[in-house]
């Protein structure tokens, strides 16, 4: 069965994979410098949250059995 988490992964992708093409496509048409910055703020933005996406929340670790309560 399909969860939350995964959906959010695919659409994160998703999202990297749209504003990757989206700016290629523009920068092949031309871009000024600001539009650059645009686009790359953009595509940064998507891969943080691609990122974010699947490191969080961090899953809970084994406790160390060395270390007593």
């Amino acid at each position: 069965m399909i969860n939350t988490q995964e959906i959010l992964e695919w659409l994160s992708a998703f999202a990297v994979v749209i504003s990757g093409a989206l700016a290629g496509h523009y920068a092949y048409e031309g871009m000024n410098a600001v539009q650059w910055a645009g686009a790359l703020t953009a595509v940064l933005g998507s891969v943080t949250l691609a990122v974010a996406c699947r490191t969080w929340p961090a899953k809970a670790k084994a406790r160390d059995s060395r270390f007593k309560d």
